[in-house]
């Protein structure tokens, strides 16, 4: 039996995992010409925490410990997780803490989970936290009680310069994703551009648009520029 000696690099995963990706969702092939495939993911709940709140939770000195990797490098989900309580006790327990930790605590819910915890929260970029609502937070050590800082993510691309280039988009700029399914092929608009030179191409949708466009059996997705949208990029 021959024995493999030469180990894979990580960069050789990464070019084969998204190979995959866009051979099962049909993004990267599809647009002629783009340097990068398109990969659609489902964010589902889950918070962010800063060093100062991970320690009330969890303990003094708590540091957060990897469970899984991201598609992002340098992101992660935690091993740890955290119970979100709204007005009139209403619970969502086991929430996924994502790491590292951030500056400000924030909490990033679907709709459907707004509505279970009774609370109005609004869509908001990441980091846009004014006027947002709180909540409680209970951990195995300690409880948090947030007076803001609950939001609903819109939906969003993370892009890279040359990603933008191809595209034709910039910092902030809406485009539109087709997903097609079968029976429920859907355009979700206002999908907002977020350039960073360190990230891979990824858009993220929340748990509800994700079922509502039935994303896990998706045979197509396409990200483009509306018609008539004045994008700084163009």
């Amino acid at each position: 039996m021959t024995q493999l000696t030469n180990s894979i690099s990580r960069t050789q995963v990464e070019q084969l995992v998204r190979q995959a990706l866009t051979q099962q969702l049909g993004g990267g092939a599809a647009t002629t010409g783009a340097p990068n495939p398109l990969v659609v993911n489902i964010s589902a709940r889950h918070i962010h925490l800063s060093q100062e709140h991970l320690e009330v939770l969890f303990g003094k000195g708590a540091q957060l410990e990897v469970q899984k990797d991201l598609y992002q490098d340098g992101y992660f989900a935690a091993t740890q997780t955290v119970a979100i309580v709204g007005p009139r006790r209403r619970m969502i327990p086991n929430v996924r803490v994502l790491g590292p930790c951030r500056g400000d605590t924030q909490v990033e819910l679907a709709f459907t989970d707004t509505i279970s915890l009774g609370l109005d929260v609004p869509i908001r970029i990441s980091g846009d936290l004014e006027g947002t609502p709180g909540c409680v937070l209970m951990g195995p050590k300690g409880v948090v009680e947030l007076d803001k800082g609950v939001i609903r993510a819109a939906r969003h691309v993370h892009m890279s310069p040359a990603d933008c280039a191809f595209y034709k988009c910039a910092n902030g700029d809406q485009l539109h994703l087709r997903i097609e399914s079968q029976g429920c092929t859907t355009v979700l608009e206002d999908v907002v551009v977020r350039e960073n030179p360190e990230v891979k191409l990824e858009v993220h949708i929340d748990t509800d648009e994700g079922n509502a466009v039935d994303l896990d059996h998706a045979s197509s997705v396409t990200l483009f520029v509306p018609e008539g949208c004045k994008c700084k990029h163009s």
